[in-house]
């Protein structure tokens, strides 16, 4: 664009690294927060082109002035923030959105976090987050789509779709940062921020593919992750950065760092300085340093000693302006001036979307003897700490706080005939206090069913937060033994950013939900799930683990020469604990029961370029209308590659009256089958795959058929 090229050319060095450099501002991150002062000099003097953390049509308006009106070129700001699952408006976190498996409405909740966000002034999000992962320990799971990359791609393009809608420069979207690419869902020991070290095909394989897709679906901005890959901090690797997700994928757009990973090459070990660090980072493509101000302090320096050149500089510097330009900054800097009847309304909308999407992400993990839904009449006690509107709204919660939450307790109280509910906290999340315990076996006693809402809070989860023992903190466990003693049918209410080792808990309740966290309509959607108004519908998109010890652990793994065998101790299992986690892949129970049979694909046989049409039947044997996920997975039989036991490839719903039954059908082109061979390159080799169709990835339950595909 010539507005971009007479730009470049008028900038002074000074000016050009400005423009690169992202600096940190709204008491979101106070290590690296500038002050207001030093905000306003930086931004008159070109040395910040854009702000992480400052959120409100106020103060980016305010501060949007500034750059246009006493700089000397006049180039607008960028405000990025992080919108992981709505801005005013809080959806499910991820890791349960994903649960609902449902791309469309991963794509709608999305579209309405943008819509608030631009009106806020924001015009960058740090999301989605594509972090495939195994491993519970980690507490950025509840940020991530969860263990499978094809399903983790699904989210990707929704999630791209939703945020960056018709155009990135339309009033009602904002620009897409994906992040953090370079496998940081496998940091060692489920530690953040620490040392990643797979193959180039697991990489490929695994943690790459939700990060092409978003690239696929036009992603305007990518962010590399923490930690060092194979001893090469992704901020700094040239081989993922620029000649894959550049070269190979074709991406022009604009790589940010991650909050002040740019200096934290020096603590990584591999530079000297923070000039040393400049110049790696902008050799491996990265055009906008988040926080740190290397770029600001070291890129003169780089430049003077050979490291970079000015040409560098410059590609950078080209793109950034561009995505400027993409997001409308130039014609339309400032929030947009919403009409008053459209925002109401948009708030309407806001709520009943944050209901469907906190009633679908809900899983219902165990249901002994129907227990579920409750039945009229009956006495209820509530017991636990995890029942009110704090703590409930996820890590990144954005601007959530400035919006009523609806809780547990109440949307409870508020549904149940007067009387029926009683309450008793029992203990506090944290902390050693039992006196309450006393008071919550009381009311047990006197209840026909105990309701029983334990978890962690949002503080346990997301950046920062890993834990190496991934179970109920403080006293919450004494709590539930105690209630358990009573001997009343109990329903589990389980609030988490992340599976729960828990064998003790589910084992002995009659029945467990898993609320996630679900948003500002936490309490409504679990009332009508708890009633029975609304049927579950959600999926693990995680396994769930019986032990610490079978961490990371995922339904894909690989076919093994000695695969576990009850009867052959010299098989790949445990002395101590079944090989199986406590839920698989896609587990989820509904008030309806459903059974597949007649699994079907035609053509049987078939070349490199068709597709199979593959379909089964569905029938609800039970006695409530439902809707029920299908699952597709497949398995190479045989392949110069230890093939996975089964991997996801499509995903389909049906609603079925009791009694009634219907067909589901799978379109899936043969190029689907195909997997990173010799040269990590997409290739389907020829020969029989294995098609299996169920509700989830317990291989038991599956039905299957197969086809061939011709050489």
């Amino acid at each position: 664009m010539e507005v971009i090229e007479n730009l470049l050319r008028a900038m002074t060095l000074e000016e050009k690294i400005g423009q690169l450099t992202m600096a940190a501002r709204g008491e979101v991150f106070p290590p690296n927060e500038a002050s207001e002062a030093e905000v306003l000099h930086g931004i008159r003097a070109g040395r910040i082109g854009s702000l992480v953390g400052t959120h409100g049509a106020e103060v980016t308006t305010r501060l949007q002035r500034v750059a246009l009106e006493e700089t000397r070129l006049r180039i607008p700001l960028i405000f990025g923030f992080d919108v992981m699952h709505g801005y005013r408006s809080v959806f499910p976190v991820p890791i349960g959105e994903t649960a609902a498996f449902d791309p469309v409405l991963w794509e709608h909740t999305a579209r309405m976090a943008a819509y608030e966000t631009r009106a806020a002034g924001v015009t960058l999000t740090f999301a989605p987050m594509l972090d495939v992962t195994r491993d519970p320990r980690w507490g950025r799971v509840v940020e991530s789509p969860g263990e499978d990359p094809w399903l983790g791609a699904q989210f990707a393009r929704a999630k791209v779709r939703g945020f960056q809608g018709a155009g990135i420069g339309m009033p009602a979207s904002v620009g897409a940062a994906v992040k953090h690419i370079g496998a940081y869902g496998a940091v060692t020991a489920g530690r953040d921020y620490a040392s990643v070290d797979i193959s180039d095909r697991a990489l490929n394989e695994v943690y790459l593919p939700p990060f092409r897709a978003a690239v696929e679906a036009g992603a305007a901005v990518i962010m590399p992750s923490f930690n060092d890959l194979g001893g090469v901090p992704t901020t700094a690797n040239v081989d993922l950065l620029r000649d894959t997700v550049r070269r190979r994928w074709g991406f022009d757009g604009v790589m940010v760092s991650d909050f002040n990973a740019v200096a934290e090459l020096v603590k990584h070990g591999v530079v000297d300085d923070v000039a040393q660090a400049a110049a790696l980072a902008l050799q491996a493509g990265i055009d906008i340093d988040m926080a740190s101000n290397a770029y600001g302090l070291g890129l003169p320096l780089a430049l003077e000693r050979g490291d970079v050149t000015i040409g560098m500089i410059d590609e950078a510097v080209r793109r950034v302006l561009t995505l400027k330009a993409k997001l409308g900054l130039f014609e339309h800097p400032f929030a947009p001036e919403l009409d008053t009847a459209e925002r109401d309304a948009k708030l309407v909308a806001a709520r009943r979307l944050a209901r469907e999407a906190a009633t679908k992400s809900v899983v219902l993990l165990k249901n002994e003897a129907g227990l579920l839904p409750l039945k009229p009449g009956q006495r209820v006690a509530l017991i636990g700490p995890v029942v009110g509107a704090d703590g409930l709204l996820g890590a990144w919660h954005a601007a959530g706080k400035e919006v009523k939450a609806v809780s547990i307790r109440e949307a409870l109280h508020l549904a149940l005939p007067p009387g029926a509910l009683s309450f008793a906290k029992g203990v506090d999340v944290e902390g050693e206090d039992v006196s309450g315990i006393a008071e919550a076996v009381r009311i047990a006693r006197q209840a026909d069913v105990v309701i029983l809402s334990l978890g962690e809070l949002e503080g346990h989860t997301g950046e920062a937060a890993s834990r190496a023992r991934p179970s109920l903190p403080g006293r919450q466990r004494q709590l539930a033994e105690a209630v358990f003693e009573v001997g009343r049918p109990t329903v589990v209410l389980l609030s988490s950013g992340r599976p729960l080792t828990l064998p003790w808990l589910i084992e002995r309740a009659q029945a467990v939900m898993v609320l996630w966290f679900l948003g500002i309509e936490t309490g409504n959607a679990v009332t009508a799930l708890l009633l029975g108004y609304a049927n579950p519908t959600g999926k693990l998109p995680i396994s769930w683990p019986r032990s610490v010890g079978q961490i990371p652990i995922c339904y894909s793994e690989r076919s093994t020469g000695r695969p576990f065998s009850a009867t052959d101790m010299y098989t790949s299992g445990y002395l101590d604990t079944p090989v199986t986690p406590q839920f698989p892949f896609g587990h989820g129970l509904s008030y309806s029961r459903v059974a597949i049979r007649n699994l079907r694909a035609t053509p049987a046989i078939v070349g490199m370029d068709d597709a199979i049409a593959v379909e089964a039947d569905v029938s609800n044997v039970g006695v409530m209308a439902g809707e029920e996920t299908v699952l597709l997975f497949v398995r190479d039989v045989v392949a110069r590659i230890a093939p996975r036991v089964m991997e996801l490839r499509g995903v389909t719903r049906i609603s079925l009256a009791p009694n009634a039954s219907g067909t589901v059908r799978f379109d899936l082109p043969v190029k689907s089958l195909a997997f990173p061979a010799g040269d990590l390159g997409p290739e389907v080799q020829p020969g029989e795959f294995e098609l299996m169709v169920g509700s989830s990835a317990e291989p038991s339950a599956l039905v299957r058929t197969r086809i061939t595909v011709r050489g």
